[in-house]
């Protein structure tokens, strides 16, 4: 795109009055918007930015203070929802905010990027079964159609839970750790004072049995 913006610069190197990063910026931002809507044409898509910047860089300079990147945006907004009120019959200036998202919806719906992609942005006439797939498309994703949305929500765990919330307590901490030294003295001292030799008994009359009934 730089080079084709350079043909365009006055003396100062600027176009309407902005860099030309500014406005490679403003290319890339209305490029990326319309990969959103899977243009996948090049020449369609060179054609879409090149009308977008274009109407942009005649409103850069009255507005000075506005960067080429928000009158790019604005210009591919009042563009696309111009061209949606066309082809759906509705007023882009209505009651309807939703136009341009119902709009985008419909495009996708009615597998626009599959089927009719050289009629993106085109004046009409349209081919009746595209118009009719958009509109029919359109009331689908009215005011009543909601996009799905899942909030993330805590894993209930039940008394893991509560037990790894009282293990952040420092004196729950302090008393499970005495405990476990308590339990492992009992344990020491029952080893040491005939434990150990009860278990040994277990363990042969266990030997003993298997010998006998092996």
């Amino acid at each position: 795109m730089e080079p084709a913006l350079k043909n365009l610069t006055d003396g100062s190197g600027e176009i309407a009055g902005r860099s030309l990063e500014e406005w490679n910026a403003a290319y890339a931002k209305v490029e990326n918007y319309f990969h959103a809507l899977r243009i996948r044409n090049k020449p369609l898509l060179g054609q879409f930015v090149q009308r977008v910047l274009e109407r942009a860089q005649k409103r850069a300079p009255a507005e000075p203070l506005r960067s080429a990147t928000e009158l790019a945006v604005e210009e591919m907004e009042r563009l696309v929802t111009g061209w949606f009120a066309e082809v759906l019959q509705t007023s882009p200036t209505n009651s309807d905010q939703m136009l341009s998202t119902r709009g985008r919806l419909a495009l996708l719906l009615a597998d626009m990027p599959g089927k009719w992609q050289d009629q993106f942005l085109r004046p009409g006439p349209w081919p009746e079964e595209f118009v009719t797939a958009m509109r029919e498309n359109f009331l689908l994703a009215g005011p009543d159609f909601q996009l799905s949305k899942m909030t993330p929500r805590p894993l209930d765990l039940g008394p893991i839970t509560t037990l790894s919330n009282l293990g952040k307590f420092p004196y729950f901490r302090m008393v499970f750790a005495w405990i476990l030294f308590a339990l492992l003295l009992v344990a020491i001292f029952w080893l040491t004072h005939g434990g150990f030799d009860r278990i040994k008994d277990h363990w042969s009359l266990l030997i003993d049995w298997f010998k006998q009934n092996g």
